[in-house]
């Protein structure tokens, strides 16, 4: 289960989905329903890197080096996502962190649809 692609791809599609939804429950002032959907997304994080993990362990001897930039790039996302969410909170300024999000995620699908496992329509 953790070494296909379909696994691995919903988990980060859950994920964004549970991203864009803790940031319209923080625009609408509805804290508790937020912090409900940023600690389920944070579950969701940890999947994506076990889906992601037996995937790198399972293919990573065909191009190990664009895998493993994938895989660092990938973390850059989460990492990226989660301080979007914290700096919210705190209201901080998230200009450079939603913009570090933006182009880690772009690169991440691109190596991610590019590299050649992809994603395999037919298993």
């Amino acid at each position: 289960m953790f070494t296909n692609t379909h696994a691995h791809i919903f988990t980060w599609v859950v994920a964004l989905i549970l991203f864009v939804a803790a940031i319209l429950l923080f625009k609408k002032g509805l804290a508790k329903q937020m912090k409900i959907v940023h600690m389920t997304l944070r579950l969701f994080y940890i999947f994506i890197i076990i889906t992601g993990a037996g995937l790198f362990f399972n293919f990573a001897s065909i191009d190990h080096m664009m895998y493993g930039l994938k895989t660092l790039v990938g973390i850059g996302v989460i990492a990226c996502a989660e301080m979007v969410l914290v700096r919210m909170k705190k209201e901080k300024s998230i200009t450079g962190v939603a913009a570090g999000l933006v182009i880690t995620l772009l690169i991440t699908l691109y190596l991610g649809f590019s590299l050649p496992i992809g994603f395999d329509f037919f298993h």
